[in-house]
């Protein structure tokens, strides 16, 4: 299997100079087995190759025309590249201890005289072949390490003490990973790593290391010189020994997309807690808001009010129409909202939430459209990203209370042919903007800066999870002082947009001397509901669980036109009731209504039309159309 591993064996060459081409032969025959063995019949030529190529030894022949061995070995230890190559001497006369002296004094490290013994010659040449294969596998591992180093988002660098000072270096890593073309200026040690630690973070590093200790490891957030922002994993380990200079070695990490990771679950964990919650208390609360506004209904219907007295039913009917919104927004941060996507105009949207808003912005704040006509149309809820759209034109003019402009601005979004088609609505504006500190809380549920009364925190939260249930996504850019941009990247569709709905509420004729049973396990619900449909006409008869209106259509069986039940009820749900009620009333047309339509248990009822609660005349009349 290949590794990767350089091949070390055989790559060390021994150069042999002689100037007899007989000992040449010999002696490579003699080396050929342990090293690439290249031969030299003076010493000029032998100083040419060693220009050309490196070896792990050099055996030199003292004794030769021109220049002899220890002239050669002078001019090659005068060479910076060559100077440390190991040099053997040849000799086969000058044996006395001063021409060995002199030999040594020329730089070698061994002599061997001829005739020339193969065993002693190739021992004394394999050590320092190995010597040089070892150092060159030494020097790949260094070059792999570096380049390993060079490829993370990390550096390695030590740090010693000196007169009560600390001084950084570098010694590895990529520095320009962090510092950019501040790199060098650190390397020399012009600048230090330390200026681009958060100052919040800085005290709080300095505390952990008064403590002392062999390791340190602490995170801290650093903003480099262009403004890119960091969070840092930093280790150190002491590696001094005895009484001398304090030393550590130290590595720092980027560890940016792992925090960013975390505080994407942290989110994701909110956002799963509040969907439960808000599934929980839907149900309940959207019972409550049914039996008010459909108590008011019939107030309004069967008595006359005075001024005074019709301004206080206004006010009930409108808290109360405030509270169902409370709830869609805490489901829609939930992406727990059921949605109706269909095919939306830009143009028809932007008109639509221009006269909603426009009176509300006052006469400081200007707005500025910019919604093409044709070309691709969104595919969301209508009701849904009119309400998202509201929410962030009203934010940005709270943003600038002392007026400002806000622009709107609608276009498709570029992408390859593989990619779906998405469409960005962008709402800016030129306010105050958004702290960064700030700007990680705002799709928090209730999270708000607003002033008590002024804002129930869900606004933002709300957009992030109609955007993200629709199959798109949120994003924010903000700079203090300048002003906030919000992107919606949401689905688009080449489908015609259906006809406009009606905002008025239907008639209720169509239930005039029609026979309706109602089953819901809340009194208030059962009460006001069965009123409602009398006042229509309707001849009602209500029970307050599944198992009572089964057990009183055995007893008494009668002909129903319609039948509508609760879906969350104890003993048998709505669904289990009217499969029930599907054998005994068979002509009779049937709905579910539920205060929580996220409830999994729903996904059955795929023949039974669901109405959220509170209930609206249009959703009974088409539900039982």
């Amino acid at each position: 299997m290949d590794l990767g591993l350089p091949n070390i064996a055989n790559t060390a060459k021994v150069l042999v100079v002689d100037d007899d081409e007989r000992n040449l032969l010999a002696l490579s025959e003699v080396l050929e087995p342990i090293a690439e063995v290249v031969c030299s019949p003076s010493g000029r030529d032998a100083l040419r190759q060693l220009l050309r190529d490196e070896f792990a030894v050099i055996l030199l022949d003292v004794f030769m025309p021109d220049l002899d061995g220890y002239e050669t070995a002078a001019l090659i230890r005068q060479r910076e590249q060559t100077a440390r190559i190991p040099i053997i001497f040849l000799s086969a006369v000058n044996k006395e201890t001063e021409h060995l002296m002199r030999g040594y004094e020329m730089g070698a490290v061994d002599y061997v005289f001829k005739p020339v013994d193969p065993m002693v010659l190739k021992s004394k040449v394999s050590v320092f072949v190995d010597l040089f294969n070892m150092r060159h596998q030494l020097e790949d591992s260094e070059k792999r390490q570096a380049s390993i180093l060079r490829a993370l988002p990390m550096a390695i660098y030590e740090v010693t003490e000196k007169d009560g000072e600390f001084f950084r270096r570098f010694r590895g890593g990529d520095l320009d990973h962090f510092l950019g073309s501040e790199a060098p200026s650190v390397l020399r040690g012009d600048r230090d790593w330390q200026e681009w630690i958060h100052p919040e973070d800085r005290a709080r590093i300095d505390a952990q290391l008064g403590r002392g200790g062999d390791t340190a490891t602490f995170e801290y957030r650093w903003i480099g010189p262009q403004g890119v922002r960091h969070h840092i994993l930093d280790q150190l380990v002491e590696t001094s020994v005895g009484a001398g200079p304090k030393r550590w070695a130290g590595s720092l990490l980027d560890i940016t997309e792992r925090k960013e990771l975390e505080a994407g679950l942290v989110h994701a964990g909110k956002l799963d807690a509040l969907g439960q919650l808000t599934g929980g208390v839907a149900h309940d609360f959207n019972n409550l808001l049914a039996a008010m506004l459909g108590g008011l209904s019939i107030l309004q219907r069967r008595l006359t009010f005075g001024e005074r007295e019709q301004l206080v039913v206004d006010q009930m009917r409108h808290a109360a129409t405030q509270g169902t919104e409370l709830v869609r927004r805490m489901m829609a941060f939930g992406r727990q909202q059921e949605l109706t996507p269909d095919s939306v105009d830009p143009s028809s949207l932007c008109d639509s939430v221009a006269g909603l808003v426009n009176h509300a912005l006052g006469g400081t704040v200007t707005i500025d459209w910019n919604c093409p006509k044709g070309g691709l149309n969104l595919f969301v809820d209508r009701g849904q990203l009119e309400l998202a759209l509201m929410n962030l034109i009203l934010n940005a003019r709270d943003a600038m209370p002392e007026g400002g402009a806000i622009a709107v601005a609608i276009e498709g979004v570029r992408g390859t042919s593989r990619d779906p088609p998405m469409i960005r609505i962008c709402v800016k504006d030129t306010g105050s903007g958004i702290p960064e500190d700030v700007l990680a809380k705002v799709t928090e549920p209730f999270f708000t800066t607003k002033a008590p009364g002024k804002g129930t925190g869900l606004g933002l939260s709300m957009v992030s999870g109609f955007a993200h249930q629709s199959g798109g996504e949120m994003r924010i850019e903000s700079i203090v002082g300048e002003g906030t941009s919000i992107e919606l990247i949401l689905p688009a569709t080449e489908a015609k947009p259906s006809a406009e709905r009606s905002d008025g509420q239907a008639a209720l004729d169509w239930l005039v001397d029609k026979r309706l049973m109602i089953i819901d396990d809340d009194d208030a619900v059962r009460t006001v509901l069965s009123e409602q449909f009398r006042d229509a006409g309707a001849i009602i008869e209500n029970f307050a669980s599944g198992d009572e209106a089964i057990a009183a259509i055995e007893k008494t069986p009668r002909a129903y036109d319609y039948i509508l039940s609760d879906f969350a009820m104890p003993g048998l749900d709505g669904l289990a009731t009217l499969e029930r009620m599907g054998k005994l009333a068979p002509g009779a047309r049937t709905a579910l209504m539920t205060g929580n339509a996220d409830d999994a248990r729903l996904a059955k009822a795929k023949r039974v039309p669901i109405i959220r609660k509170p209930l609206s005349v249009e959703s009974l009349a088409k539900a039982f159309a």
